[in-house]
């Protein structure tokens, strides 16, 4: 019985030691390292709002940003910095050009001094890497293109630069022109009436990643498309929320549950989708087609492990083209139409400029590289309304940026919306429309500051679907101002959100009126 006793008192000892030791680690990770962050970061004049146990300052950001987004915009505006952004409008009044934050207790540095921007972005030695995916965002994303490093970025990339390659996109122009036609046709029966084009911008821009990516049409591809819109609208939903590892194995949320169906049934889909082609190709893996998924699929059966991927690899790059792929193309289809409607001497600019070009025909690779006014429409579109607003990466190991020293494990946030509406960059006038500011290309326009304008990242990983997205906004609107003069609807709202991309919430009501 004494034995029995000891060792009793031996094993209870050893928990209460355990369970002190985890106290001990929480209260350290949770208390002592971010006020130590904050005095480290504090000495070096960045300042923030301050830490606070155990969300940070996700509850400050999601109650700003409610109150500033819940709502309509009173008036037709562009000035949307403060209404997107509020917690990055006010901070940096506050506490100058570069803040911290806390989401629950990890640090995030905001930085919007053009300098450092390009020096994070255009750094090619993996210094400042891709935020990891967590939670809803990895279910959405996985490890795809568009967030992998290192060896998987590279393979994928590659493939990518020649999927989307300048000779590629041209092969495309044809079933880019042939998806805007169809969504043409269905507009006849719109004429002279209010009609929201947002809505059908989504459908196109489905329809042309099926058709060029994947080689299906949308209705084949359209329970994909759904299943990733709902988990989408599930991230957004939860991008302020914090989560603690342990509590969320016990206690799961009714949006973790229906997270992960929608990512076991995307998946699903996306192995119907290969093993189709894989019927269509039985025995051909080298002919397997020239299209994205072709090119995937080839990787997939590599023989050399260097080379090759993995199917779940190759799951979340489709997974992420399906989700990713089309919205800013949809965004920029939206704004745009947005921006004419409501500035008609530039609408009639660009159809004088098409029809000069393209007469009445479907236009050609040619002559959309000719579409100058086009160009100075579509990046002053982007500067006021950029799809995407936030660009991330993560500090892994203590560096030096500018004159700072930051820790390891600290996320870096680069408001691109705060810099495209930054008037020591672009004048007082940076709240109207003036596609005449880039007149003379995007450097001019700059005053050759690559950091003031990346719509699309900057440096090494710039979007490879640069060219992809803008050729398709180029050719859509070039279709419409051959057949349509439009006006904003009476009825139109401007609700312009953050919904994963930048968003006419309301859409984007016209009234259609036939050449």
């Amino acid at each position: 019985m004494v034995l029995v006793g000891i060792i009793l008192i031996f094993l209870f000892s050893i928990l209460c030691l355990y369970l002190l030791w985890s106290i001990i680690k929480f209260l350290y990770s949770v208390l002592w390292m971010p006020l130590q962050i904050q005095n480290r970061m504090s000495s070096q004049g960045i300042k923030g709002p301050p830490y606070s146990f155990p969300h940070g300052n996700t509850k400050e950001i999601s109650l700003m940003r409610s109150q500033t987004m819940d709502k309509p915009m009173m008036d037709i505006s562009h000035y949307i910095f403060p209404r997107i952004q509020p917690h990055v409008y006010s901070w940096t009044r506050m506490y100058g050009r570069n803040f911290l934050t806390w989401h629950g207790s990890k640090p995030y540095l905001f930085v919007t001094e053009p300098e450092l921007i390009k020096e994070i972005l255009a750094n090619k030695e993996d210094t400042y890497p891709k935020m990891d995916m967590e939670g809803y965002a990895k279910k959405l994303l996985g490890e795809a293109l568009i967030t992998n490093e290192g060896e998987k970025w590279a393979k994928v990339r590659k493939l990518a630069n020649h999927t989307f390659h300048a000779e590629s996109l041209k092969r495309m122009v044809p079933e880019m022109s042939a998806s805007v036609q169809t969504m043409l046709e269905k507009w006849k029966e719109h004429e002279g009436k209010e009609f929201d084009v947002f809505k059908d911008f989504g459908l196109l821009t489905t329809e042309v990643i099926s058709r060029t990516a994947f080689g299906s049409s949308y209705m084949e591809g359209k329970h994909i498309f759904e299943m990733v819109a709902k988990l989408t609208a599930i991230t957004v939903k939860n991008i302020y929320s914090v989560r603690f590892p342990g509590i969320s194995i016990l206690i799961r949320t009714d949006d973790e549950i229906e997270a992960e169906k929608l990512e076991r049934g995307i998946k699903s889909s996306i192995l119907e989708l290969v093993r189709k082609r894989e019927k269509e190709k039985v025995g051909m893996f080298e002919n397997s087609g020239t299209d994205y998924l072709g090119q995937l699929m080839k990787l997939l059966h590599e023989s050399d492990t260097n080379k090759s991927i993995t199917i779940d690899q190759m799951i979340d790059e489709v997974k992420a083209l399906y989700g990713a792929g089309h919205l800013t193309t949809t965004s920029l289809l939206g704004w745009s139409v947005f921006l004419l409607a409501h500035h008609p001497e530039w609408q009639e600019k660009a159809r004088k400029e098409v029809l000069e070009f393209c007469g009445l025909k479907n236009p050609t690779s040619d002559a959309i590289t000719r579409l100058r006014t086009m160009n100075m429409i579509l990046n002053e579109c982007m500067r006021l309304y950029p799809p995407v607003i936030t660009m991330t990466r993560k500090v892994e190991r203590e560096v030096r940026l500018g004159s700072m020293t930051l820790p390891a494990n600290m996320t870096i946030f680069m408001p691109i919306l705060a810099l495209h509406h930054d008037p020591q960059i672009w004048g007082k006038d940076v709240h109207i429309f003036k596609p005449e500011r880039f007149a003379e290309g995007v450097a001019k326009a700059t005053n050759n500051n690559a950091a003031a304008f990346f719509p699309f990242g900057l440096g090494p990983r710039t979007c490879v679907g640069l060219n992809f997205t803008t050729n398709e906004a180029k050719i859509a609107l070039s279709m419409i101002l051959q057949r349509y003069k439009f006006t904003l609807s009476p009825n139109y709202v401007h609700y312009p959100s953050d919904i994963f991309i930048l968003t006419p919430k309301d859409g984007v009501k016209v009234v259609l009126e036939s050449i």
